[in-house]
């Protein structure tokens, strides 16, 4: 076995994490870290074939992702931070409605 099947073998256990994170736990910031960590393990994955296959297009893609990311981040906190202003909690299941009561 070579170094590319525990690298592979390690996004994807970064990336498991991150998807049980996202489905199992209820705080919007605790969700949004798992999708980070979603998002870092794909570009961890992207970067590794990229150097077994002796090409740039996963580092490139790599740096999309993390743009993508970065605005998605922004994006979020700030949604997040307005309905914590409204509810009072970071509560995803509190979260049901976009009117204010």
């Amino acid at each position: 076995m070579n170094y590319t099947y525990w690298i592979l073998m390690l996004a994807l256990l970064y990336f498991s994490i991150g998807a049980l994170v996202v489905l199992f736990r209820r705080n919007a910031l605790i969700m949004l870290m798992g999708l980070e960590l979603m998002l870092n393990s794909a570009n961890f994955a992207l970067i590794t074939v990229g150097n077994v296959v002796d090409s740039l297009e996963g580092q490139v893609f790599a740096l999309v992702i993390l743009a993508i990311a970065a605005a998605e981040v922004a994006l979020g906190l700030a949604i997040v931070i307005n309905l914590y202003r409204l509810r009072g909690s970071a509560n995803i299941d509190e979260f049901n409605s976009l009117k204010s009561d």
